[in-house]
């Protein structure tokens, strides 16, 4: 009898669950207030999956500032999955592209830390088994812009911190980035709105006057959005004109379309070099002050030096490069490309398992994978 796995992706935000059968489920936990009621909130969600025989995992909640760092996280989240398996074998996806048994896994915590993008990428490089490829996952939260070469994932970083320089892991998303992180210099800095609000009153999220998962707690619905973007300049609906907060809700879409499309630049150039034979240097981050500087000093165009860049400019154009979207926010990825031919797998799995892709991708690989 075939076994039965069901993939966990543990999030700070979200936990999701998918099976490769096409199962799936998502219910909001916010991890970083409550981390003591994550077994109980992970038993509650397996159980939606009865006959479950084992459990594939992925993670990005051990960030949360719950943990006093990431190492606790890791111990913290794979202790509730084992105490929600009933039991059942458990095991933890690494940015080595291999499953980790718990024990293991907790030993190697940077390897399975903030790993969901690894696992997704080396699933959706079944699209584009040859060349070169780009996924634009586009979540809640933020964005991973992953490079695929020959159907295998070929990042420059492979932790959050190396991700961040490269440009392959962005902090903006769909629902939870605040207005004031996309325009700090013509906002409030206040969490009064978040990109949730743009996107109900831009219609690409409909409105759920169920959803109270906002800034002010009030609902997700046209009215009470346009209400805390207000707020975002010093006002409110009595005073401001509505076509000021149209220009706030376009500026915010905008920026963050201008920030994708730099960094889905970056990413292409890098995997167009390394496709002809331009090894890029990777040197162990120094933990320093002038380390750190330095990458503010250089922005995100870090990862290319002149040569670099001068190799860059005699390749091919972008539209060499095969493109893969996924997420809640797929929608934004498609924009960002700006380009017809791609794979959705919003298309190719239904928006349901798209939205818990991390979680469906360690459920397929780990049918396949010892």
């Amino acid at each position: 009898m075939a076994t039965s796995i069901l993939g966990l992706d543990i999030g700070g935000a979200n936990l999701k669950a998918a099976t490769a059968d096409g199962r799936a489920a998502s219910v909001p936990f916010p991890l970083w207030k409550q981390p003591d009621r994550l077994p109980t909130a992970l038993v509650e969600l397996v159980s939606q999956f009865p006959g479950t025989d084992e459990l594939a995992v992925t993670m990005t909640g051990e960030l949360c500032d719950c943990f006093e760092a990431k190492r606790d996280g890791v111990h913290a989240i794979i202790a509730a999955v084992r105490r929600a398996s009933g039991g059942h074998p458990v095991r933890v996806w690494s940015t080595d592209g291999a499953f980790l048994n718990s024990e293991e896994a907790k030993q190697n915590h940077m390897k399975v830390a903030a790993a969901n993008w690894h696992a997704l990428a080396t699933f959706a490089g079944q699209y584009v088994p040859e060349g070169r490829a780009i996924l634009v996952d586009v979540g809640t939260t933020t964005t991973d812009i992953i490079p695929i070469l020959d159907g295998k994932p070929v990042p420059v970083g492979k932790t959050d911190y190396d991700r961040l320089f490269s440009g392959e892991l962005v902090y903006t998303g769909v629902r939870r980035t605040p207005v004031c992180a996309i325009l700090p210099w013509l906002t409030a800095a206040e969490l009064f709105a978040t990109t949730l609000d743009v996107y109900v009153m831009l219609g690409n999220i409909p409105e759920d006057p169920n959803d109270r998962d906002t800034a002010d707690g009030r609902p997700a619905t046209r009215k009470y959005a346009a209400a805390r973007l207000a707020r975002m300049c010093g006002a409110d609906v009595e005073t401001i004109p509505t076509d000021i907060t149209d220009a706030l809700v376009q500026g915010a879409r905008d920026s963050q379309l201008a920030r994708l499309r730099e960094c889905i630049a970056d990413v292409s150039g890098s995997l167009k070099a390394r496709q002809v034979g331009a090894a890029l240097e990777r040197v162990a981050p120094q933990w320093s002050l002038t380390n750190f500087l330095a990458r503010i000093g250089v922005f995100r165009r870090r990862v290319l030096d002149r040569k670099f860049a001068e190799l860059r400019a005699e390749l091919p154009p972008p539209e060499d490069v095969a493109y893969i979207v996924s997420g809640s926010g797929e929608f934004l990825a498609q924009q960002a490309i700006d380009y017809p031919h791609h794979t959705s797998l919003n298309d190719q799995l239904g928006p349901t398992v798209s939205a818990c892709a991390p979680a469906y991708a360690v459920a397929v690989l780990a049918e396949h994978r010892p």
